[in-house]
């Protein structure tokens, strides 16, 4: 049993080739003060660590997935198959065909096993979602949150000041 207060997230990644997209997500979960664990797990080459590591995982306090998978990308629909828990996939894109591949992949699950699917390589994003759902029960992190957006609307007015001063 998962406790109402548990805010760590497992990110697991098909291959190693995959952390410098998913590294952001890490880091921002890090600023938020959430804690993660993090893998390497092939869907296809590993999936009995895969099943372990995601049947594992409320022993661990971990309360949602992020998922990155570039090519067929089937690891993050293998995660939810495992797992009640709320799969956050990332599509990567790592072949010829710029990520459609993996996001088709990832966004075309069965009825009754979803996933939440961020854009292509959408790492940040798919850290921010996780934030939002524990900020339901959190109000810290609601506020945490509310001043992440107010730095990010700063920031774009101070470029429209720059670039209005250039007029």
């Amino acid at each position: 049993m998962i406790s109402m207060n548990a805010k760590k997230v497992a990110v697991i990644m098909g291959s190693d080739s995959d952390w410098p997209i998913l590294k952001p997500a890490v880091e921002l979960l890090k600023q938020f003060g959430i804690e993660s664990e993090v893998t390497v797990a092939s869907a296809h080459r590993t999936p009995a660590k895969v099943r372990t590591f995601v049947e594992s995982a409320p022993e661990k306090a971990v309360a949602a997935f992020i998922i990155g998978a570039g090519a067929a990308a089937h690891l993050a629909g293998v995660v939810a198959s495992y797992t009640t828990l709320p799969v956050i996939g990332v599509p990567i894109n790592a072949t010829s065909l710029n990520g459609m591949d993996a996001l088709l992949s990832t966004v075309q699950m069965p009825s009754g096993i979803p996933v939440a699917t961020m854009a292509i390589n959408g790492a940040k994003n798919a850290a921010i979602f996780a934030v939002e759902m524990f900020s339901i029960a959190d109000d810290d992190l609601k506020k945490q949150l509310a001043d992440y957006r107010a730095e990010m609307v700063a920031g774009v007015e101070k470029k429209a000041a720059r670039v209005a001063a250039q007029l």
